[in-house]
């Protein structure tokens, strides 16, 4: 590295049975320099060392001609959002004394670790720089900070690139970029504003509630006029639920923390979903979520990794303990909207859902972190609810319910509604979820599920990798569903299928509307450490049918059932599956190896392609 290496970024990693997985290796001599190094999103298993840095590496080109005074320059190198497990040491990191690395920035790690662990997890010299969010607890080199708190360095590819004139902050003061200020979108604007703008105050204790519904109450008057943009600094923004505007991005700084307030007179209450019910409330009605819209056009919601925090504890304990007037409110929510952007933000610990599309057209969800304790209740990742043409790709969520879960309604108000989600496209999700499915449909798919496509998808220590969740009285249908490249590890089961789901909206449901469940394709897949393959479960009188299963392998856990495949009520066929298939679904055989299909025609979604927008010029 005597040359020099700078700027590098790696993202959505699965490492197994490896040394390390992350290793900086330089020592005296070397010279050059390992600088602004950003990595996020890795799972590890079965490791030595997650993290290893050496500065003593003693190998030379010329162990007589080098300069021993060349001292190397290791800096800005940050890790985040990680999980790993049967780790035996967490991290050494050695620099070099008198020449110590600096500025290593580690959040959001969680390591578990082997049964013949080292005593110390951590050993650290000659380093420096900060932590927060990783278990076990870092060295005291690393010194540990509150999550929203950290100055998170993150770069990523397709989002807002500063320039040297760009936002900073003086003396409590923000400047909005005045030179030129870039980011990838659906649409570009022509008038951009700072929430500072509008009175906002960003110490993480002052409502900004009024900021944000003035800003964007001024600039709705230029949905016409080439749209508009409102920008949110650098800084700590504590607000209530806001309404958004068409033609209008919500756009944050990498820098930017939005609260949610915890105070719930900062939550209007609002309708029930048309589609639903009025279940779980002891008022009709429910909270508005913390950003919501309804019947808008070309809407963005995107920025630089800035960050949404939900502060959902307060909430989580209160629903336990049955305190709400009205249901938890969702992170994001737009309703009856089209042309809609969601990406480039990480999500933290939401009261109830985190992004909940409902009753939208052409939409396109990209590059989102999500991040809830795996035991938060219903804080589901990424739910598209009667839905058309939408696109996720290209996101990690770690939750304490489905990381997906792809909806349409509720027994007799979905029926009637009659909204289905269609034409839906995921690719490229990381998903950790040990209580919950990291694809769900269902079990609310009473207006109906059609034309699902899934690829390239990690999973994670989850309960189950693909399930389909309904019941008698759901009626409408989860048909057309194409699920390829799919890598698992620790998992309850690989495939899991519900026809007995007895939850119901309330007794006013229809015991014989039966759902239709039909060609449902799962193709080239590997799973490991697996406890049962699969739980197939139709419905007596209404089987599952046309189920394609082929060249899956699935590794067992050491403590697997040994009944493998359950099935009853189901019928399809299997080819190239280990272990062995139930009879229900039949085996074609080494002469008749068969390929389930997955479409080969192009959703209107992926014609839609981002725009690099930039603004010049100064703020309104």
């Amino acid at each position: 590295m005597s040359g020099g290496i700078r700027d590098v970024r790696a993202e959505d990693l699965v490492a197994t049975d490896t040394k390390s997985g992350v290793r900086i290796k330089t020592t005296v001599g070397r010279g050059g320099f390992v600088k602004d190094i950003f990595i996020r999103r890795m799972t590890m298993k079965n490791m030595r060392h997650v993290f290893l840095m050496t500065g003593n590496y003693r190998s030379h080109l010329d162990n007589n001609d080098y300069n021993p005074k060349a001292l190397p320059l290791i800096h800005n190198v940050n890790f985040r959002d990680m999980v790993a497990e049967n780790v035996r040491m967490a991290t050494r990191l050695d620099g070099i004394s008198g020449d110590p690395f600096t500025g290593i920035c580690i959040s959001n790690v969680t390591v578990g670790v082997a049964n013949n662990a080292e005593k110390l997890q951590w050993n650290c010299t000659d380093v420096g720089g900060i932590s927060s969010g990783v278990v076990p607890k870092t060295c005291e080199l690393l010194k540990d900070q509150p999550l929203f708190e950290m100055v998170l360095l993150l770069a990523i590819v397709l989002v807002l690139l500063s320039t040297t004139n760009g936002v900073e902050s003086r003396k409590g003061k923000v400047l909005v970029p005045t030179k030129s200020f870039e980011y990838s979108a659906m649409s570009c604007r022509s008038h951009i504003v700072s929430l500072t703008d509008f009175g906002g105050v960003g110490d993480g204790t002052t409502s900004n509630t009024k900021s944000f519904q003035a800003a964007i109450s001024h600039l709705s008057r230029f949905s016409s006029d080439g749209g508009s943009l409102l920008f949110v600094p650098p800084g700590k923004w504590l607000t209530g639920s806001f309404n958004l505007t068409s033609h209008f991005t919500l756009f944050l700084h990498k820098d930017a923390v939005l609260l949610g307030s915890q105070d719930e007179n900062e939550w209007p209450a609002i309708a029930p979903l048309p589609s639903y019910d009025q279940r779980g409330y002891t008022e009709a009605g429910r909270f508005s979520s913390l950003i919501f819209g309804t019947n808008l056009t070309d809407v963005i919601i995107t920025g630089d990794n800035g960050t949404i925090h939900g502060q959902g504890e307060l909430w989580w304990q209160k629903h336990s303990s049955g305190e709400l007037k009205y249901e938890r409110p969702f992170l994001i929510e737009l309703m009856f909207s089209q042309n809609v952007q969601i990406s480039n933000l990480t999500l933290v610990n939401s009261p109830n859902w985190n992004i909940h599309p409902v009753y939208c057209s052409d939409v396109i969800i990209q590059g989102i972190t999500i991040l809830a304790p795996v035991t938060s209740p219903n804080t589901d990742g990424i739910n598209p609810d009667s839905c058309t043409n939408t696109r996720i790709e290209d996101c990690y969520i770690v939750s304490g319910d489905d990381c997906v879960a792809v909806k349409s309604g509720l027994d007799q108000y979905g029926i009637a509604f009659g909204m289905p989600t269609k034409h839906l496209m995921i690719r490229r999700l990381t998903c950790i979820s040990p209580r919950s499915a990291v694809i769900a449909l269902g079990s609310e798919m009473s207006g109906g599920i059609q034309d699902v496509r899934v690829e390239d998808i990690v999973a994670v220590n989850s309960e189950s990798g693909v399930r389909i969740k309904t019941g008698r009285g759901r009626g409408g249908y989860v048909k057309d569903i194409y699920v390829r490249r799919m890598s698992m590890r620790t998992m309850r089961w690989v495939f899991w299928m519900t026809g007995s789901y007895g939850s119901h909206a309330d007794h006013g449901y229809d015991p014989n509307a039966l759902p239709v469940i039909h060609n449902i394709n799962y193709l080239d897949m590997v799973a490991e450490n697996v406890t049962m393959a699969a739980q197939l479960d139709g419905i007596s009188g209404d089987p599952f049918t046309g189920i394609c299963i082929s060249n899956v392998t699935i590794g067992l856990a050491d403590k697997a059932k040994e009944l493998q495949w359950s099935c009853t009520d189901v019928g399809g066929i299997s080819s190239g599956v280990v272990p062995k298939t139930c009879e229900l679904l039949k085996d074609q055989g080494p002469e008749k190896r068969t390929t389930c299909d997955f479409p080969k025609d192009i959703l209107p979604i992926d014609d839609v392609k981002l725009k690099k927008c930039s603004f010049r010029g100064k703020c309104l």
